[in-house]
């Protein structure tokens, strides 16, 4: 029950981790954003959690909650008359479970799970998300045509220049997240540790 309720609420950090990248309006435009952002929150809560119980499958199980958790805020959106592809629901499962599987191959030792766990995930997570935007409606027809007046101006979607963006977003949000979830998966492991 408390991985449930922890794994309910770092879902709204995870989700909200900048609220633009949870909709497809921004999800091109602020990729590498996402890939970071959602592999350093994937990593910190999966790590802190897989080593508080010691148990390979834990940081599945953290991102299966917060996968149900986001589909049953996708529901609420459509429910609310926004179209189905409105709202994305990041593919943490995979990754997640690469998490796992390098704790449980490495004989559950928490400084392996960190570093190559880590890297896997920050290598991987962009890849199935990229993978997961090709599959939904264009995002920024979707944009358009419904329009959330409440944003500020500074955040109205706009046509993305061809050719001034980056070479391959994949390929810098796979680095930057490789990079960056090791450090902060350290930090967060490093906090278990004052748990006890």
């Amino acid at each position: 029950l408390f991985i449930v309720v922890v794994a309910v609420n770092s879902t709204l950090l995870t989700i909200n981790a900048g609220d633009y990248i949870f909709y497809t309006d921004w999800a091109w435009t602020s990729f590498v954003v996402f890939s970071i952002s959602q592999s350093t929150m994937l990593v910190v809560g999966a790590i802190y959690y897989m080593l508080f119980t010691g148990v390979p499958g834990t940081a599945t199980y953290y991102a299966t909650i917060m996968t149900i958790y986001t589909w049953v805020a996708k529901g609420a959106w459509f429910g609310l008359g926004y179209p189905y592809d409105f709202v994305t629901v990041p593919v943490w499962i995979p990754s997640a479970m690469l998490l796992d599987l390098t704790y449980w191959a490495t004989r559950r030792n928490k400084h392996a799970a960190i570093i190559i766990g880590g890297t896997l995930v920050g290598l991987s997570l962009p890849v199935f998300n990229m993978i997961n935007l090709l599959l939904i409606a264009d995002p920024l027809e979707t944009a358009f045509k419904y329009p959330r007046p409440t944003l500020p101006p500074y955040m109205t979607p706009i046509e993305p220049q061809v050719g001034k963006f980056y070479n391959s977003p994949v390929a810098l949000g796979s680095g930057a997240g490789a990079v960056l979830s090791v450090p902060i998966a350290a930090l967060g492991a490093k906090l278990n540790t004052w748990t006890y």
